[in-house]
C-alpha cells in the first residue's frame, strides 16, 4: 500500500512536535501540492546551513513539467517568519529533478532559524533549522540521534516519531536512506516498481520514501548530516563492482544512483556528482565540543576478499582461508580519504572526536570453528583497520567516538588497534545503531572471543540518541516495540556513558 501524503498525514506527523508549524497554506487540491516530498535542512555551520526541496507533484515521475520554476525562500529568526534575515529566488530544473539546494550564508551562530519555500503560488510550510555554535566556543551540550537503513516495505517510520519527541539538534544519518530493491518477510507496504537501476527509478524510490509523514516531521524539525552505504546503488557494492555487474555497466549505474542521492538530500552544491564520482567525505563542527569526521566506505574501497566466482558482494570467511583478507594493501576509504582523516585527526582540537562511518568497526567472529568473518564490513579489511585505529591513536584526537549503522543492531564496543591484546588500554569507543526500519541483526549478547564487545542486540529496530557535553559523553540506545505499528511504543535497550579523558565504557 503506498502512504500518500495527505493534510491528515502532515497534521498527524507534526502534532508529535507541539509548537512547530508543519502545514503552512496546503493548496486545495492535494494533486496540485508541488511539495509533495517535503523540505529539509542539512550541513549546519556557525554562519550557514543548507536547505532543500525538491518540487513534485507526486511521487512518480515527478509530476512536473520539463520548465524552469522559480522558487523562492525565506529564513526568518521566528517560526511566524516575520523577523526575516534572508531571502532569494532560485530556480528549480529538469536536470536536477526540479530540487533545489540553497546555501544560506550570513546567519548568527548557535541558534534556531525557520524557513518556508514558495512555488506556484503554494507554500511548502514552516520548518526549523539551526546554526552551530562557532569554533572557539565550548557549548554546555549537542544531542543528535544516530540513524541509519529505513527499509520503506518492512516498516513504519514510527522511529522518526519519537526521535521527534526527543528533540534532538542535530540528525547524523549513516546509510541506506533508501533499498534499490524489494527483500524481507512480511512486508506492510510496497515500493510498488522494480528495483532501481537508472535515474528515474531512483528518482521515484527516493521520493517515495519522501512522502513519510513521519520522515518528513523530523527533516522539518532539525538539520542532517547524511553519508550513504550500499543500498542507495545496490547491495554489498564496492568500488565499479556490484554482486552482479562491473565496470562500466556499474559505473552508469552508479552515476544515475549518485544523482538521485544528491538531488534528495540537503546537501551542499560541492556535494554534487561528476559522473559516478562525488566528494561526501567531510568534516563538521559543533563549536569546541564536537567535530565530525564524515566518512564514505563504498566509493573507494578495495573488493571485498576472496569472493565467489562470478560474483561481487560480501560473505563469510576465515583468516586461514583467505590469505588476501590480511593484506595490507587493501582499503576501506582509499588512500587518498585515509590521508584526508589522517590529517584531520591531527588536528583535531573539539572536546569529543567522532567518526561517523557506515558500519560497525569492532572485530565479531562468528561462534563456530574456524571462526569466519563478514567481509563486506571492517572485518574484511583488517589491516585497514588497525591503520585507522593506530593513526587514532597516534594522533592523540581529543576523546574519539566512533558512531556506525548497517547490522540492524545495537553494538556497544571499545576498539584496539590489537584486538588480539585486549589488556591495552582502547583508543576509542563506538556506538553502532540498530535499524530504523531493515530487517535481521541476529546478535547475541555476549562475545566470549571477542571481550571488547560490551553490548550486541538485534532484535528491535530503533536507533541512537547521543548526548554530548564537555565531561561525559551519553548513548541511549532506542528500540521501537513493534515496527508494523506507526504509533509503536519505545524502551531503551541499555545506556551507557564515556568519560572524557578516557576511552571506556561506563553502563549508565
Amino acid at each position: 500500500m503506498t502512504l500518500l501524503l495527505t493534510r491528515r498525514g502532515l497534521l498527524r506527523a507534526g502534532m508529535a512536535m507541539p509548537g512547530l508549524a508543519l502545514l503552512g497554506h496546503l493548496p486545495a487540491r492535494a494533486d496540485d501540492y508541488p511539495f509533495a516530498l517535503g523540505v529539509a535542512s542539512g550541513e549546519p555551520g556557525a554562519d550557514l546551513v543548507v536547505l532543500w526541496t525538491r518540487l513534485a507533484t507526486r511521487w512518480q515521475g515527478g509530476g512536473m513539467t520539463p520548465a524552469p520554476v522559480p522558487v523562492d525562500w525565506v529564513v526568518a529568526r521566528d517560526e511566524g517568519l516575520r523577523d526575516v534575515v534572508r531571502r532569494g529566488r532560485v530556480m528549480a530544473v529538469a536536470e536536477d529533478a526540479h530540487s533545489v539546494h540553497v546555501e544560506v550564508t550570513g546567519l548568527d551562530p548557535d541558534r534556531p532559524y525557520w524557513y518556508r519555500f514558495t512555488a506556484l503560488g503554494a507554500e511548502s510550510g514552516t520548518a526549523r533549522t539551526r546554526t552551530a555554535p562557532r569554533p572557539g566556543t565550548l557549548p554546555a551540550r549537542l544531542r543528535f540521534a544516530v540513524a541509519s537503513c529505513q527499509q520503506y516495505e518492512q516498516g513504519y517510520y514510527g522511529a522518526y516519531r519519537h526521535m521527534l519527541a526527543e528533540n534532538p539538534d542535530l540528525v547524523v544519518f549513516l546509510g541506506d536512506y533508501i533499498y534499490e530493491a524489494s527483500w524481507g518477510r512480511n512486508l506492510v507496504r510496497s515500493h510498488e516498481g522494480p528495483s532501481a537501476r537508472d535515474l528515474e527509478g531512483y528518482r521515484d524510490r527516493y521520493a517515495l520514501y519522501k512522502t513519510d509523514p513521519d520522515l518528513q516531521a523530523m527533516h522539518r524539525a532539525c538539520p542532517w548530516l547524511v553519508t550513504w552505504d550500499d543500498h542507495e546503488v545496490s547491495n554489498d557494492y564496492a568500488a565499479d563492482r556490484g554482486e552482479m555487474e562491473e565496470g562500466a555497466a556499474f559505473l552508469a549505474r552508479r552515476a544515475a544512483a549518485y544523482k538521485a542521492f544528491w538531488e534528495h538530500m540537503p546537501l551542499p552544491l560541492s556535494a554534487r556528482p561528476d559522473g559516478a564520482s562525488a566528494r561526501i567525505y567531510r568534516r563538521a563542527g559543533f563549536g569546541d565540543l564536537a567535530g565530525f569526521h564524515i566518512l564514505d566506505d563504498r566509493q573507494y574501497r578495495a573488493y571485498q576478499a576472496c569472493q565467489r566466482p562470478g560474483r561481487g558482494g560480501g560473505g563469510y570467511v576465515s583468516r586461514e582461508a583467505c590469505a588476501e583478507l590480511d593484506d595490507p594493501a587493501r582499503s576501506m576509504l582509499g588512500p587518498a580519504q585515509e590521508a584526508w582523516l589522517r590529517e584531520g585527526l591531527g588536528g583535531a582540537r573539539a572536546r569529543w572526536t567522532v567518526l561517523a562511518q557506515q558500519t560497525r568497526m569492532a572485530r565479531l567472529g562468528t561462534m563456530r570453528t574456524p571462526v569466519t568473518y563478514w567481509t563486506d564490513g571492517w572485518d574484511g579489511y583488517p589491516a585497514a583497520r588497525a591503520r585507522l585505529l593506530g593513526d587514532l591513536a597516534a594522533s592523540r584526537a581529543p576523546n574519539p567516538l566512533v558512531i556506525g549503522g548497517d547490522i540492524h543492531a545495537h553494538l556497544v564496543a571499545e576498539l584496539r588497534p590489537d584486538f588480539d591484546r585486549p589488556e591495552t588500554p582502547p583508543v576509542a569507543v563506538e556506538f553502532t545503531g540498530t535499524s530504523i526500519t531493515s530487517q535481521g541483526g541476529r546478535y547475541r549478547e555476549s562475545y566470549p572471543a571477542d571481550p571488547h564487545i560490551a553490548h550486541a542486540n538485534g532484535s528491535a529496530r530503533g536507533y541512537l540518541m547521543m548526548t554530548l557535553t564537555p565531561e561525559t559523553a551519553t548513548a541511549e540506545l532506542r528500540a521501537i516495540d513493534d515496527v508494523r505499528d506507526r504509533d509503536t511504543g519505545l524502551s531503551t535497550q541499555r545506556r551507557f556513558v564515556v568519560e572524557a579523558g578516557r576511552s571506556a565504557l561506563l553502563p549508565g
